[in-house]
């Protein structure tokens, strides 16, 4: 089944240890849409400007990534720039330059207005909520991320919104300031009343655990000799995780725990090379083979 992103598509400045590229394509629905297509068709709504070019959009040809919702706008592109420490865990944004994405609107074309498949991106929750208001039914999963800023400045927006959403993706730290409970199990089941019925956590280097209503369950990020970048990990998990799901069609416990797995196995490509360019270049066979190794990496007996 398709699934629909609604998102960033931007340009990013990045430094970390390992070096350093001063414009590479980024943006969240960019990473989420490239990870999602290796199993199932992806609709894109996002934003660009005017300095995104044919040789920019060649990055999503040639997959099944539907391009009818990207908007081309007078202007400049959304631009991010920022640097890691040492230790990678840690940035310093330097430079955030909203441009076309400052007046971004998601307009569903009407190719999109079936999807069943749904994520809605870190926006507005306005506007993440008038996504929804455009499709013609009841879609069979809605995935949202959102971040403090939301949280904080737009908290009754956001639960509003969250009362049509079947699965949240935030980190710890957003976890706990929008239920104000420390305790991640206590927090989820406050989120429980909000309306989804699936928490998926996402904790970087030490992988995600997801909280269902009926069930817990826990990745560990693929161990890697090398990080080179991790801009981008946490929307491409995301990006996994729903192709994974829209991909089967359904959603079970299996479908879920296997979505997670996906979703790290894809993180763990983005993190090699800088912006999008070792996802953009990854195979089906690259990725079914680390997901054989990442399941023994997690397989014991009792």
């Amino acid at each position: 089944m398709s699934l629909l992103v609604v998102g960033s598509v931007a340009f990013d400045g990045i430094e970390t240890p390992h070096g350093k590229v001063d414009r590479t394509l980024g943006g969240a629905a960019s990473y989420f849409a490239l990870a999602a297509s290796h199993f199932a068709p992806v609709r894109l709504v996002a934003v660009v400007g005017e300095d995104f070019t044919a040789k920019d959009e060649a990055v999503f040809r040639g997959r099944k990534i539907d391009l009818a919702g990207l908007e081309h706008a007078k202007g400049k592109s959304f631009f991010w720039a920022g640097r890691y420490s040492q230790n990678m865990n840690e940035r310093t944004t330097l430079t955030t330059e909203l441009n076309v994405f400052a007046d971004f609107r998601p307009t569903l074309p009407a190719s999109y207005v079936d999807s069943s498949f749904i994520f809605l991106g870190n926006i507005d929750p306005k506007l993440q909520r008038s996504v929804l208001d455009q499709i013609r039914g009841k879609p069979k999963v809605v995935g949202l991320d959102t971040m403090n800023y939301w949280i904080g400045d737009f908290n009754a927006e956001l639960r509003e919104t969250l009362k049509y959403v079947d699965i949240l993706t935030i980190n710890d730290d957003e976890t706990r300031q929008l239920t104000g409970e420390h305790n991640l199990f206590r927090a989820a089941k406050q989120i429980f009343k909000m309306g989804p019925t699936t928490l998926i956590i996402k904790r970087g280097e030490h992988g995600a655990i997801m909280i269902h209503k009926n069930f817990v369950f826990s990745v560990p990020a693929y161990p890697l000799e090398e990080v080179r970048d991790p801009t981008g990990a946490g929307d491409t998990f995301a990006g996994g995780f729903m192709g994974y799901l829209a991909g089967k069609g359904r959603v079970t416990e299996q479908a879920l725990r296997s979505a997670m797995v996906y979703g790290s196995v894809l993180a763990s490509f983005t993190v090699e090379r800088f912006g999008v360019e070792r996802l953009a270049k990854v195979t089906r066979k690259e990725i079914m083979a680390r997901a054989r190794l990442f399941s023994k990496l997690t397989s014991f007996k009792l």
